[in-house]
């Protein structure tokens, strides 16, 4: 018999994304985080009301997909441009930071709580460090979007640090990967990234030059723009993932980027934002809480998540804003930029399920991962909030940069009849 218990579901998740987010904004806090308690409380960590089905996995998919297009179409490019060299420092650091702190994290608890010396104990260490490397931008991007603050220099640093924290994560988990795995061959991972950039940059010319004169050419209904672009963005995203092994979010965001010099970008940004308040965002958020099962917990255990936790926040911080001071960022900014890159969302638990898939690591340590996974994703909106309240306007705001009046067009393209 067809089950309609998903329409329940989805009715559950979508009132109450925005009943929380209401709450945490009276709060002062970002709504975002009341989209994510939101799957915490109904999902298996508290009241197990909803619980993750195949509808869900990939509705909040096409979400986090639909998020990442609307960043790319909203960036400022040439922003973008000036802070591409201190993007990739300030993830180069960001990564190196939170391995450090990850493995000798994991190398002191096993040294003096669990005393072994074997080579598959020293790859696990590792692999923890690469865990903590992740960082989930979608949390950011929403954070910064809400904030008016996607445009601002420390906004293009973020975003830009976390699309290149996101390939050399690859790297490094196929470093590790290969290790225990000889059949994983490195060079060739690397290979395939590179080409994929190729790839991107080859299709972006010729599908902005086509959809360029598509949009000149029929202006009467512009709905199929939206269409077009859309189809664009799922495209690029499928081949990222599908053929180059690279994230499909990347993909995405690089197609909105493409698409963001077109004269009806707003336009455009219009639509696909309503479609991801409306629907897709508040079913990506709520499925990263009902991806959390807390598993039992003895108290060393829940020493070493406290421990982590502390150094998963530190290590970012720290080495994010390291870097983004050796950038010349100011102390702000550079605050910002490190607050920006705390969350690691659903990307560590991708990773540490990899992990333990292959053996890599012990099933002891996805309390602590979890437990990790779930604070910097709930702190890391209030983080950055906080971290914005000391900027004095030094940088501009969306509204400042021109944007009012590109949405004031839009008004006037959506009155028109199509």
């Amino acid at each position: 018999m067809k089950s309609y218990s998903f329409l329940l579901d989805l009715a559950v998740i979508l009132i109450s994304t925005k009943l929380l987010g209401l709450i945490t904004k009276k709060f002062h806090m970002p709504q975002v985080v009341g989209a994510l308690l939101a799957g915490l409380i109904f999902g298996p960590a508290l009241l197990d009301f909803i619980k993750e089905t195949d509808f869900i996995t990939k509705t909040s998919e096409i979400g986090v997909i639909v998020l990442m297009f609307t960043a790319g179409l909203e960036t400022d490019i040439a922003e973008l441009k000036k802070t591409g060299k201190a993007s990739f420092i300030i993830a180069l650091i960001g990564v190196l930071v939170p391995m450090a702190g990850g493995f000798g994290t994991a190398y002191f608890f096993n040294t003096k709580m669990l005393p072994d010396t074997t080579a598959s104990l020293m790859l696990q260490n590792i692999f923890i460090g690469v865990i903590l490397t992740a960082t989930s931008v979608s949390i950011s991007v929403e954070t910064l979007k809400e904030l008016g603050k996607l445009n601002t220099k420390a906004g293009s640093a973020i975003l830009g640090a976390a699309i290149i924290d996101d390939i050399i994560g690859i790297v490094a988990l196929t470093v590790i990967t290969s290790a225990a795995d000889a059949s994983v061959n490195l060079w060739f991972v690397l290979l395939k990234i590179a080409a994929f950039f190729i790839f991107a940059a080859v299709v972006g010319v010729i599908f902005y030059h086509l959809f360029g004169r598509f949009v000149d050419r029929y202006t009467r209904d512009m709905r199929r723009f939206i269409i077009i672009a859309f189809f664009f963005c799922l495209l690029l995203s499928y081949c990222a993932e599908q053929y180059f092994g690279v994230a499909d979010i990347t993909g995405a965001y690089i197609a909105g980027l493409i698409i963001s010099k077109n004269k009806r970008v707003a336009y455009i940004s219009s639509r696909f934002e309503t479609l991801s308040y409306m629907f897709l965002s508040p079913m990506f958020f709520a499925s990263i809480g009902l991806k959390v099962v807390l598993p039992k917990m003895s108290g060393s255990i829940i020493l070493f998540a406290a421990i982590l936790l502390v150094v998963a926040i530190l290590t970012k911080i720290v080495g994010c804003g390291l870097g983004a001071k050796m950038c010349r960022f100011n102390n702000a900014e550079a605050m910002q930029v490190g607050c920006g890159m705390v969350s690691r969302g659903e990307v560590a638990l991708i990773v540490a399920n990899m992990g333990a898939s292959t053996g890599l690591m012990s099933s002891i340590y996805f309390g602590p991962l979890i437990v990790t996974v779930i604070v910097t994703t709930i702190i890391a909106p209030i983080l950055l909030k906080i971290s914005f309240r000391s900027d004095k306007g030094g940088e501009q705001t969306d509204a400042e940069r021109g944007l009012t009046a590109d949405y004031e067009k839009v008004e006037e393209y959506v009155s028109k009849p199509e």
